[in-house]
């Protein structure tokens, strides 16, 4: 047998015995469990997400025609003769990333920026059904594909380079069919001064150069500039009826029940949020 069949059925085991486990118990004491399961297996989660990118393929054309479109609220300047960009989050956007979130279930380990940094440099995240052909599409048409992620810039022992993450995300897009990317359009936190988890710096300096036709993302940040901390729900909320013209016509969000700002700004516990009747 060889060591990748061996580490395959260890893998299975323990998968059966985590069954097991579940099946016995009454309750399912990780957090993630549903969320990530329904990421994987659910027909919804693909649909909902082909949806989205046919809805943004539908608005292509006009977005592209309309000089005076503009998707970002960075974007201040007189933009009507700059070229067309789309601006995209990575992960939970264009890469799936659910199988990190499945280790952790499996291994009963929480997230560390440690493991997150090796699952990236496995470039062996699938892809968000439908993302694949609304870039091809947008390419056909001459848009810019930028896209701003939070993987963040950081060295490593075996790895010199000031961010290998840049290169493994590219190639990680590469294997998926996303091809000819330029590094300059791979905008990661931490990979120039000011470039912090807040999105807000890296789409102002992006539209200085492109007219921003179209945002896609999982996270309110991806759209809206301090909406991560120091804010209530309730303001978040407010702010997304505010802005309820740019959903689906300029705005593309992406359900991700797994993790976010939108766990991170509630208070614990979280019990407290819950209502029943």
């Amino acid at each position: 047998m060889s060591v990748d069949t061996k580490k395959q059925v260890i893998k299975h085991n323990i998968l059966l015995m985590l069954s097991a486990l579940i099946c016995g118990c009454s309750t399912i004491t990780d957090k993630n469990f549903n969320s990530t399961l329904w990421i994987q297996t659910s027909s919804e989660y693909k649909a909902n997400s082909i949806q989205i990118f046919n809805n943004a393929m539908e608005k292509l054309e006009v977005s592209i025609s309309d000089k005076n479109w503009t998707a970002a609220i960075e974007q201040d300047n007189d933009y009507s003769l700059l070229p067309e960009a789309i601006v995209m989050d990575i992960d939970q956007t264009v890469l799936d990333n659910s199988r990190y979130q499945g280790e952790l279930i499996i291994q009963g380990a929480d997230f560390t920026n440690e493991t997150w940094d090796n699952w990236i440099s496995l470039r062996d995240a699938s892809g968000v059904p439908g993302a694949l052909s609304f870039i091809k599409q947008a390419k056909s048409r001459n848009v810019e594909i930028i896209f701003i992620s939070n993987r963040e810039c950081r060295s490593r022992k075996d790895n010199p380079s000031v961010c290998p993450q840049e290169m493994d995300t590219i190639e990680n897009l590469k294997k998926l069919g996303i091809t000819e990317i330029k590094p300059e359009n791979i905008l990661l936190k931490n990979e120039m001064t000011g470039w912090d988890s807040e999105k807000k710096s890296r789409r102002k300096y992006i539209a200085e150069k492109y007219r921003i036709i179209m945002l896609f993302g999982d996270d309110l940040g991806d759209f809206i500039p301090d909406v991560k901390k120091n804010i209530s729900y309730q303001r978040r909320s407010a702010l997304v009826s505010e802005y309820s013209d740019n959903w689906g016509r300029k705005w593309f969000i992406f359900s991700n029940p797994v993790y976010g700002s939108w766990l991170r700004v509630l208070d614990d516990p979280k019990m407290q949020y819950i209502r029943g009747y």
